[in-house]
This record gives C-alpha cells, structure tokens and sequence, in this order.
C-alpha cells in the first residue's frame, strides 16, 4: 500500500504563517498537518502503508523532505519526494509522481484534517472514494450514486444531487490505471473551466471503464484553509483529544488548552483555546484563544486571538496579532 500525498501548494490564505512554513506544515495541536495524515492511515487500513510519495513544490527548501521522512520513520514507512514545478492542477500533481504508480494506493490532499474511527474495507471496489455529508453541496464536487456505487462526480452542483461531498481522499486498486487515465487527459488536452487537470476527470474516465467506485465516510473533517479555520480546527481536535499540558509553577492554565514538549511558562495565564507548540516560551503574559507556533516567544503582553509564528517574539503588546515566523513586534 502506497500514499499519495500532493502538497505542493503553499496555502496563501494562511499568510503570513505559510510565508516561510508551507501550509501541511504547519502544527495543528501538536502534529502537522501531514502527520495526522500519514498516523491516520497507518493506524486503519487492512494492510500496512508501505511507501509514501509526497509532491512538494519547487520552493519548500531542503528541509521538507527530511521533515517528511522523519514522519515516515516513525511508522515504517519508506519516504520518496517529488516535485511538481508548475501549478498545473491535482491530476498533474499525481502524475508527477508517476514512477511510484504501481500498485495500489490512497491519494490524499494535505490541506485538511480528517479523523476516522472506524476501520475501513477496501474489498469489492476498484476506487473508494471519501465523502462527508454536508448542508450545502454547492460549495463542493459531491460523489453522486446509485446504491452504493458513484455513478458520477459533478463538481458544485447548481441543484440538490447529492449531500455527500467529496473530501480529497481516493483509494484506487490500481494506481497503473489511474495513472493511464491521467496521460488520456494531457493527450486529450480535457482541463477544467480554470485550465488545469483535474483528479475527478480523471476518475470519470475509469468510471466509463466500467470500474466499480464506492463510498467511505469520515466522522470528522476539519477545514485548515485559513487562520481562522486553523484555530477553529485546532479547538474542535483539543475537544476530541482533551488538554495536552502538565502543570507549570507559577502559571495557570485554562482548559482547554495545548502544551507542547520544552515549552516553558513563568508567570502566565495560558487558555482557554491555546495550542502552544514545542520550544515556545510566555513569560509575565496573559494568552487567550491564540496559536503559538514553534520556538514562539511571548513576554510582558496580553493576547487574545492571535497567531505568533515560528521562532517570532511578541514584547509589551496587548489585544490581538498575526505575525510571520523570525518576526519581532516590541
């Protein structure tokens, strides 16, 4: 079993988090984004994830891929990068892996946080694909079936089709087909309304093959698309797997709240709604329904929805700010 993992999107509407970190990068309550993707498949498929190919884009730097491969060490798995240099669309971004297409495999998009509990089957069907019912289907591509197959893919549906909305998560038994789909959408030159390949195009032509597509549901799937989704998710993952913090001298803590390894509190009300990730430090500060990212430094300040970057240093502030990481606000 392989994973497909496109992420070579930097997330702009995260800016300025994303700037130097890109956006599957970025902690969401202790982990990644694309740990929780690569743990969450590890743990409840039928057979072990033995490779994952992740599609990274020209600007991530060296650092990603070790990032990346660490993930993978923790579970086994073995890591290959690859790179999508222009934004040609999600088919293009598997094809660009092609070499690792044998096989089968789950293709995921590393731009939300999903959580399942219950294990999935992968018999009697040649592509699953994951879905989450949703109150207003317009907004997203829906799977539509009969039964329980997928019959059709239509991507924001102008009338009441289906309810359930697909999630960027695609089980295919065998990535050479997919992968021979791919190459008829470059040959027929087929691109969606904003001039790229799209994955579902690439799906429809399988479908015509008479390839049998069904449905897997998801008891969560949490948007990390903007700041706001962002904090929004990380308070719904603190709600599902409770306050990560030990007791700090000097300091209060006000589930619920995340504490992440090395972090270091003096004289700080810290919660309700934080994530402090690993590294940071708040001393003499009052933190309210904020994310502090790795290595952040808050003192002598007051905040309230706030996002403080990487390795940045917020000083003798109060009320709320959104700054990069290695800034400094004093």
């Amino acid at each position: 079993m392989k994973l497909i993992i496109p992420m070579a999107g930097r997330g702009k509407r995260l800016r300025p988090q994303s700037n130097v970190t890109p956006k599957p990068l970025l902690s969401v309550a202790g982990k990644t984004m694309v740990e929780r993707i690569v743990e969450g498949f590890a743990g409840i498929l039928p057979r072990p994830v033995m490779e994952a190919i992740f599609v990274l884009g020209p600007s991530f730097g060296s650092e990603a891929p070790l990032l990346l491969e660490a993930i993978c060490d923790r579970q086994q798995i073995k890591a290959h990068t690859v790179i999508q240099h222009e934004p040609l669309g999600t088919a293009h971004a598997v094809a660009v892996a092609k070499d690792h297409l044998r096989g089968e495999g789950i293709v995921v998009y590393a731009d939300t946080v999903f959580v399942m509990n219950n294990p999935v089957s992968l018999d009697g069907a040649d592509v699953i694909a994951w879905v989450k019912e949703v109150d207003d289907p317009s907004r997203f591509g829906v799977a539509v079936r009969e039964g329980d197959r997928i019959t059709a893919f239509v991507e924001k549906p102008n009338e009441l089709i289906s309810r359930e909305a697909l999630i960027g998560i695609y089980y295919v038994r065998s990535l050479e087909r997919l992968s021979t789909a791919i190459d008829h959408l470059f040959e027929e030159n087929i691109k969606g309304p904003s001039g790229e390949y799209f994955l579902t195009d690439a799906f429809d032509v399988l479908l015509k093959q008479q390839q049998v597509f069904k449905t897997a549901s998801v008891s969560e799937w949490l948007d990390c698309g903007t700041l706001q989704a962002l904090f929004d998710t990380s308070c719904r993952l603190l709600e599902l797997e409770g306050s990560t913090a030990l007791q700090h001298d000097n300091s209060v803590l006000v589930e619920p709240v995340f504490i992440g390894p090395d972090v270091r509190l003096e004289h700080a009300v810290v919660g309700p709604n934080v994530c402090i990730e690993k590294g940071a430090t708040v001393v003499q500060s009052v933190v309210r329904n904020s994310i502090l990212f790795e290595g952040a430094n808050v003192c002598c300040t007051s905040l309230s929805d706030s996002f403080v970057g990487a390795h940045a240093t917020v000083c003798c502030q109060a009320g709320s700010v959104n700054i990069g990481d290695h800034s400094v606000l004093s």
